[in-house]
């Protein structure tokens, strides 16, 4: 099976255990099947995650504490790898590696990371493009972006010095980008434009509290520095209060400059956000 299915089927049958009132029952009596089913998600999404591995179609099953793999890999590095993630998984006890070797999977495995590349790639390019639509500065800019393994390239005009490099920014601030090409020209007529019309780059639209809400968890989340799943965020009249742990004071900054360049947003309450502290000893 596809590693990627393998994930979705890991996902769809930790949801049928929990919602399928038939299953439940069962998990009060005989709880094995459901252990194993448990056990094999686990085996399967690690393998799908696990870079070395993720390419090639390695299968699972489980049965009273053993884990059977079948399936190809390219050597004996990553016949090991897979054997010694499957025993990591709580419960197994031991590992029935039925793996063979064959280096011309090699090839297949290639041609499927280039088709996760192209994947990411396309993914980097949407995110890019949402978070300079969402921005205050940059949603009225055509600005034109390209991802080629991780390496963004953006391409466009700018009014100022100022929205080209916040462009910038937000590209190199994406989970998954490599680095950036900031290409994004500047002519004398736009600078003009933008010291006599200061106030087109600053003006703050009436969007709706749940608009904002949701758009600055997203720019959270796609933030390549922050954990943005451990910040709550709360918006009222546009004002943005954030809510949760950042790891030290860069984090908190840097969500506080997210959330306040996010298109609608009247101002930043950071206060609730707090900075994990160290203690020494």
């Amino acid at each position: 099976m596809h590693p990627l299915k393998n994930i979705a089927l890991a996902t769809a049958t930790a949801a049928l255990l929990v919602a399928h009132p038939l299953l439940a029952h069962a998990a009060q009596g005989d709880a094995a099947p459901l252990v194993e089913a448990r056990q094999e998600g686990s085996i399967w999404t690690a393998i799908a995650l696990n870079r070395h591995l993720s390419a090639f179609d390695i299968k699972v099953a489980v049965d009273n504490g053993t884990a059977k793999l079948s399936g190809k890999v390219e050597n004996q590095v990553e016949r090991e790898l897979a054997e010694r993630i499957a025993l990591d998984v709580d419960g197994i006890d031991k590992v029935d590696n039925q793996l063979q070797i064959d280096p011309s999977v090699a090839t297949e495995a290639d041609a499927r990371n280039g088709l996760a590349q192209r994947f990411e790639d396309a993914t980097l390019v949407a995110t890019i493009k949402s978070k300079l639509l969402w921005s205050n500065v940059t949603q009225g800019m055509e600005i034109e972006v390209s991802s080629d393994q991780g390496v963004v390239t953006l391409k466009g005009r700018a009014q100022s010095p100022e929205a080209k490099e916040l462009a910038g920014t937000l590209a190199t601030n994406t989970d998954g980008v490599v680095s950036v090409n900031n290409l994004i020209s500047l002519s004398a007529a736009d600078s003009i434009a933008a010291k006599t019309q200061p106030q087109a780059l600053s003006t703050t639209e009436q969007m709706s509290d749940a608009w904002v809400t949701s758009k600055v968890k997203a720019s959270l989340i796609y933030s390549r520095n922050l954990d943005g799943l451990n910040i709550k965020v709360d918006t009222r009249e546009g004002v943005v209060t954030l809510n949760g742990m950042v790891a030290n004071y860069a984090d908190k900054e840097l969500a506080v400059d997210i959330a306040r360049n996010i298109r609608g947003v009247k101002g930043v309450n950071a206060d609730a956000l707090k900075v994990m502290t160290r203690t020494t000893g």
